[in-house]
């Protein structure tokens, strides 16, 4: 029989591999950024990091009591200044960006297929173009709990309610990108188990897409079964669907953009 000593051991050991996890919302922009790791072999990381929530990033960091050392970007972002260069300077922590993305300060390229080492976490990498080129989303499975994946950062290419608008750069490239995107929906993303939570980087409040949720979560099969834009199946339908009704692109993501391809801390 187990003694409160031994029970309380145990906890203690178990504790020392947790998982870390934390959503850290914008609601003025509709912006959601995360930081998750392992604690046991002290290795976090951030998830499109906010310049304004540096400080809590560091914070949470500080009271786990383990370092971050890995920054994600799922794209280069249009509609927040990026805290990447800024929390790399602060912590050594790595960039990590798609390595078709073109931005002006060193990073670490990740390809499709990827798979990224956290302590007892892994990030397997996902290329998901449409919403941009460069898009890639993250699926993170926790090896302490199980081998499959249990949530994926699906960044601006599958939001709560809605997927990534596709006409950000252009006219020329929307039909292209749309296309791309339904590929990356349906071919990647909608391949991973229903219960695989879904983490996006946006929800209600930002322009990046047209209805998404307030509900700045949800998981792959709820996602399957009410999001409208998933209940086109035909990759034509979807195309004409994710085209229309778009406002136009706020005049500031083309400088926010171009400020987050800079390797000039925030």
């Amino acid at each position: 029989m187990a003694t409160p000593i031994g029970n309380w051991l145990t906890t203690l050991q178990r504790g020392f591999n947790l998982m870390i996890f934390r959503q850290i919302l914008h609601p003025a922009t509709g912006c959601a950024s995360y930081l998750f790791g392992c604690t046991g072999k002290a290795k976090l990381a951030v998830v499109d990091p906010h310049i304004e929530h540096i400080e809590d990033y560091l914070a949470i960091a500080q009271q786990a009591g383990s370092p971050i050392v890995a920054i994600f970007e799922t794209h280069v972002q249009a509609d927040h200044l990026s805290g990447a260069v800024s929390l790399a300077a602060q912590t050594g922590a790595a960039i990590y960006l798609h390595e078709s993305a073109e931005v002006d300060f060193p990073f670490t390229p990740m390809r499709d297929g990827d798979l990224i080492e956290l302590g007892n976490d892994t990030v397997r990498v996902l290329h998901t173009p449409g919403h941009s080129l460069d898009s890639v989303s993250l699926v993170v499975a926790d090896r302490v709990r199980a081998d499959m994946p249990w949530m994926v950062f699906t960044g601006d290419t599958l939001f709560v309610g809605d997927v990534g608008r596709p006409d950000l750069h252009g006219d020329a490239n929307t039909a292209s990108l749309a296309g791309q995107l339904y590929d990356s929906l349906f071919t990647k993303l909608l391949t991973l188990d229903d219960l695989v939570e879904v983490y996006p980087s946006h929800f209600a409040g930002s322009v990046c897409g047209r209805a998404m949720s307030g509900k700045p979560s949800s998981t792959i099969g709820f996602e399957r079964r009410y999001n409208p834009a998933l209940q086109h199946h035909d990759r034509a339908a979807f195309i004409t669907f994710v085209q229309q009704n778009q406002t136009p692109p706020p005049s500031e993501f083309a400088t926010i953009r171009h400020a987050n391809t800079q390797n000039i801390p925030a």
